[in-house]
């Protein structure tokens, strides 16, 4: 029973819960964790993490983010797999979904990355050097702003940039 950690124990657990036990639930509880293998009804042969000749119990646990929860589909104990003469594998399938590309805005310019050579990089360095980007002064944001924008007008003078017309194909690096 989950009694009192319900956001963190699916209830489907094996065994009475020990000190160790306590602790591990306070601990994902504190950082907003889920013990995934609580969270599936199985038979005991895919819960026992632990088996000798006088004992049998659950102390392995993987732990998901509670956000991420919905990507675990499963998780069990393989029985037949042993990682020693005790403990048993412990899996856990995700369902991971892809994420469709961004697409380039048409007419959006790119900076065009493939024509750097090492002649050019040559030519950027001594670019960026004489810009004086790394001696910026101020805070860390401003500092990371005008490096950033030395190096962003650099590489555009050397590499040159695409006119944009990519029809909507190609990713945005930038």
């Amino acid at each position: 029973m989950a009694r009192g950690y319900d956001e963190v124990h699916g209830g489907f657990g094996f065994g009475a819960r020990n000190e160790g036990g306590t602790s591990l639930l306070e601990f994902a509880k504190a950082f907003d964790l889920v013990l995934a293998n609580m969270g599936f009804q199985k038979r005991e042969d895919h819960l026992v993490t632990f088996r000798s000749r006088v004992a049998k119990a659950q102390i392995d646990y993987l732990l998901l983010r509670r956000g991420d929860k919905g990507l675990c589909t499963d998780c069990k104990v393989i029985p037949s797999e042993c990682l020693s003469m005790q403990h048993r594998l412990l899996v856990m399938d995700l369902e991971v979904k892809g994420v469709g590309k961004k697409r380039a805005v048409y007419g959006q310019p790119k900076i065009k990355w493939g024509t750097l050579t090492k002649g050019k990089a040559q030519e950027l360095r001594e670019k960026l050097l004489a810009m004086r980007a790394q001696r910026s002064s101020g805070d860390a944001s401003s500092m990371w702003t005008m490096t950033t924008n030395c190096i962003r007008k650099a590489v555009r003078e050397v590499l040159g940039v695409s006119k944009g017309y990519s029809g909507g194909r190609g990713l945005v690096v930038e």
